[in-house]
């Protein structure tokens, strides 16, 4: 466990049966457990056990699934390289000295060390595609609404979705087949079958790429390194032996998405943070008879810098006078990014990408410059904005680093981009 891939160590056992029986399943700290420490990577948190479980913990036990632990994470999910964790960085098993990606990097570590089957991680950005990427592994980011979020610590309601993290895309097709559906106790799922679709996702593993039409969004690609560029293009060539085709395409709005993600997702933050005060959830202040400064306290000890940056941007966002200059812009970008995907989907049936411009970061090269952090997430957090699904698959390495490829489907497509996905993967 060098990597740091686990905040709690621990064997939460599941069903005597089920798909999942034999199987280990790790699963992100921002999912409640029942019984087990659920931290968020965070000190605010760092002694709360939550009385329930997590509706996928709860899916995952009821396959038959063990849960061998809770996995590192950035705090609250804020962050691209899990080194905003209260509990430590997470190194790279696949490129000791370098960061995992995040925000699930102990997920997709754990996972491409071999210390779970599967794992469980949140997306709200690009934060299980990433560290798939980074990690050499496979991470799905599923359609908003898909799975259930009854039981996620929240960080930005509108944007994030629980997805898996596995070894193959059959693997995480599986999980993803175990954990997606309805649940009562979230408003905001929907129903596959009302959108033309079903829950079958493991048989359309199949690698019958024949006839697909994909679609290359010239501006996700420019702006990559040469050697992602060209580990992008060697495996478009590998899909296009198989019998897909490829076409240019053109999304001119994500050059916007990245700057409209964190105005939404940090005024989301603002406000979902706001209940660790010390006295409803968090570290006591020491109420000393002024509740200002009591809170102020339990925020200073409890909070890491990246969140109380995240939080003042956020709260700076929706504030009286900067609403609309800020926050209703970024919707209207959300709204146009959502219809630049919508017209290239009547053309092609699924888009390609690299997942990430660029190779894993060593280690402490960008806690000093959140800038070059945020701007990395230029090729995921479009998907995000546009509530739809897609998947990181590993397509080799360049100076030994892995590369990953990020194929996005229209709303409720996960089955095209996991067939996809599985010609590569």
């Amino acid at each position: 466990m060098e990597h740091n891939g686990y905040i709690t160590e621990t064997e939460i056992g599941g069903a005597a049966n089920g798909p999942l029986a034999g199987t280990t399943v790790a699963v992100k700290d921002n999912l409640s457990t029942e019984g087990v420490r659920t931290t968020c990577g965070s000190a605010m948190l760092a002694e709360y056990v939550p009385p329930f479980d997590a509706t996928v913990v709860e899916r995952v036990k009821n396959a038959g699934a063990t849960i061998p632990g809770k996995t590192n994470m950035d705090e609250f999910g804020m962050g691209t390289t899990t080194e905003t964790s209260a509990f430590g960085p997470v190194e790279n098993p696949a490129a000791p000295g370098h960061v995992p990606g995040g925000s699930s990097g102990g997920s997709a570590a754990v996972v491409a060390a071999g210390d779970a089957d599967l794992a469980l991680g949140t997306d709200t950005g690009g934060s299980v595609r990433c560290p798939a990427a980074f990690c050499g592994v496979v991470g799905i980011k599923p359609t908003y609404g898909l799975v259930s979020r009854y039981g996620l610590v929240a960080y930005a309601n509108s944007l994030e979705q629980v997805g898996p993290i596995a070894p193959t895309v059959a693997e995480a097709a599986e999980l993803l087949e175990v954990i997606a559906g309805p649940d009562s106790q979230d408003a905001t799922t929907r129903d596959a079958t009302d959108h033309g679709t079903d829950y079958d996702f493991a048989a359309a593993a199949d690698g019958d790429v024949d006839g697909l039409s994909v679609g290359v969004p010239t501006e996700l690609v420019e702006g990559a390194e040469e050697g992602v560029r060209e580990q992008f293009w060697a495996a478009i060539d590998d899909l296009e032996a198989a019998g897909a085709t490829h076409e240019a395409v053109s999304l001119p709005s994500v050059e916007h998405a990245v700057e409209a993600y964190y105005v939404i997702a940090m005024g989301e933050a603002s406000s979902n943070l706001a209940r660790y005060d010390g006295v409803r959830y968090g570290v006591s202040g020491g109420y000393e008879g002024d509740w200002n400064e009591t809170f102020a306290r339990s925020r200073e000890e409890g909070f890491g810098e990246e969140v109380k940056r995240r939080v003042l941007l956020g709260t700076y966002a929706l504030s009286a006078g900067y609403q609309e200059k800020y926050y209703k812009k970024a919707q209207d970008a959300r709204a146009w990014v959502q219809q630049d995907f919508d017209s290239a989907f009547e053309t092609v049936d699924v888009l390609a990408s690299p997942t990430m411009p660029v190779t894993p970061f060593e280690l402490g090269e960008s806690l000093d410059d959140p800038l070059k952090m945020y701007l990395a997430d230029a090729n995921t957090t479009p998907v995000n904005l546009a509530n739809l699904p897609a998947i990181s698959v590993p397509v080799g390495e360049t100076d030994g680093l892995p590369v990953g490829m990020q194929l996005v489907g229209p709303a409720f497509g996960e089955k095209a981009i996991i067939r996809a996905g599985s010609a590569l993967a």
